[in-house]
């Protein structure tokens, strides 16, 4: 059975890389200058934990062709590129073939559900952080396996996903694991805006604050939408913003293991800014703010964190200090 990546970028290729050294047989899709820079280094996958793994003989592909002979294909556009590659895979996709989009946000699997009627489509998140450090390396920089909708159609591949160090995490109801995600990544704009690694971003408190503002607004949010998040982590998610809120030394000791990630670890968002890309704000952040908009309220905090990647993106950029940033949120 064959595995199409769609959207060979950092987390498709640290996915499918791991997949091809567990013995898959995976087809890489995406751009040229990815296909390239993997030509010429290979791939190289570490992790948190020291794994440290070289791939070579890769197929990769810069054409939506590629996919026709896949038997499940996993999405990993940026969010804005969804509805784009689900219309280049409808005239691709093989009859019965499984769609998983493992991406940001909360829509995109139904963006491509709209659009591949035929085939069986499963949203996906992935939880832990990949950083492209270039050269074809790509680290995983925090834990975590892979989350994906309940169905019997993802029994085939149960083993490849366990072989490659990422096994499957099937829910019957993937929508509180997605907002609890979304909730874990609402730091994505304190961590771009402080330009820090995250974590020495989340050792001060000034930055924690601002994370806790963004989460116990969306928690209320929640609440008044009957949206109970799933627990990822060892804290609920309900408390998590006074946690944050502890002072440094209380945090190092209450909550270390937020703290245990190693240097490397950056968020996509940063990685965007680096690059001069368009960020996911909108499907972070801005599904909170559209959240607040159906049910008649407002997020201004995290309004505010849309308004000033923004900026960011247009520039000139700049290196925001936890206070300073705490100060823009409540202001």
């Amino acid at each position: 059975m064959t595995i199409a990546v769609y959207g060979a970028g950092g987390i498709g290729c640290y996915v499918g890389g791991r997949l091809v050294a567990g013995g898959a047989d995976v087809v890489f899709v995406g751009r040229q200058r990815v296909g390239d820079e993997l030509a010429e280094d290979g791939l190289r996958l570490t992790d948190y934990l020291g794994a440290d793994l070289r791939v070579s003989d890769l197929r990769f592909e810069t054409t939506p062709a590629a996919a026709a002979e896949a038997d499940l294909v996993l999405v990993t556009v940026k969010s804005a590129a969804t509805a784009g590659a689900a219309d280049e895979l409808a005239g691709v996709l093989k009859p019965g073939a499984v769609v998983v989009s493992f991406q940001n946000g909360l829509s995109n699997g139904e963006v491509l559900r709209e659009r591949l009627p035929e085939h069986l489509v499963l949203s996906g998140m992935v939880p832990f952080n990949v950083l492209n450090k270039g050269g074809g390396a790509f680290h995983q920089g925090t834990e975590g396996g892979l989350e994906v909708q309940e169905s019997a159609a993802l029994t085939p591949y149960v083993e490849a996903f366990a072989q490659a160090g990422l096994p499957l995490t099937q829910h019957a109801d993937v929508v509180p694991v997605q907002w609890a995600k979304l909730l874990l990544n609402l730091n994505n704009p304190v961590n771009a805006l402080s330009d820090l690694p995250l974590r020495d971003e989340l050792s001060q408190r000034g930055y924690r604050r601002c994370l806790a503002a963004a989460q116990d607004e969306t928690l209320k949010l929640l609440q008044a939408k009957g949206i109970q998040p799933a627990r990822l982590t060892a804290l609920p998610a309900e408390r998590m913003p006074m946690v944050l809120r502890l002072p440094d030394f209380l945090f190092r000791r209450l909550a270390s293991k937020m703290l245990a990630i190693d240097p490397y670890a950056r968020t996509s968002m940063w990685e965007d800014l680096q690059a001069g890309r368009r960020t996911e704000i909108d499907y972070l952040n801005g599904e909170v703010v559209r959240l607040a908009e159906s049910l008649g309220r407002t997020a201004p905090v995290n309004a505010k964190l849309v308004e000033l990647i923004r900026a960011e993106e247009a520039g000139p950029r700049r290196a925001w200090t936890g206070d300073e940033l705490y100060k823009q949120l409540r202001s």
